[in-house]
């Protein structure tokens, strides 16, 4: 087995939403997660005092990863309100979250949000923040408030929706939401 501190918090995290994707937020557990990375339980405990830290730890990472940097990362990276919507597109549809457990990590948290209210609590508020980003694109863009609103909830719902479907083969996600996308921004 490995040392107790050769791995590191992060590891515990991606591990943890591995098992979330998986399993649900039932096999969010101290145990199967160190049989998972091969090391003892102490391992666990040398990071977190218990499971409810981790998780805790899992929704801040989450609302980081998943949303703040890539919030970040398309003001920084594309100009426009039209560029940036495409980025933002381009981005959550890439592969960036296989670490974290892949494209069926967002599903898991919705999943645990139903049972858990801190996960509800915080599923809802990184889903306002994105919507907000959204329509702010949108109003950028030049649509109305009211048709901003209208346009982020359908790209927004899409995307959720179109992740299902592309995760049983019956969809392909990127270029689904970018018909969408594009048929947005021309109306």
């Amino acid at each position: 087995m490995a040392k107790k501190n050769s791995l590191t918090k992060d590891d515990w995290i991606k591990a943890s939403f591995r098992a979330l994707s998986a399993a649900g937020p039932q096999a969010i557990k101290a145990e199967s997660l160190a049989r998972a990375l091969q090391v003892s339980k102490g391992s666990f405990y040398w990071h977190f005092d218990n499971v409810l830290c981790l998780k805790e730890a899992m929704l801040q990472r989450w609302v980081q990863v998943a949303t703040e940097d890539i919030i970040s990362a398309v003001r920084e990276h594309a100009s426009g309100a039209k560029e940036q919507i495409r980025l933002l597109i381009q981005i959550a549809t890439s592969d960036r979250s296989e670490p974290y457990g892949g494209k069926l990590a967002e599903a898991g948290i919705r999943d645990w949000a139903r049972y858990d209210e801190n996960a509800a609590a915080t599923l809802k508020a990184v889903d306002s923040s994105r919507l907000k980003f959204l329509q702010t694109l949108f109003e950028e863009h030049g649509a109305s408030s009211a048709r901003a609103t209208t346009h982020a909830k359908l790209l927004y719902g899409a995307l959720i929706g179109l992740e299902q479907l592309s995760h049983r083969g019956m969809a392909d996600l990127n270029v689904d939401l970018s018909v969408l996308l594009e048929l947005l921004l021309a109306e």
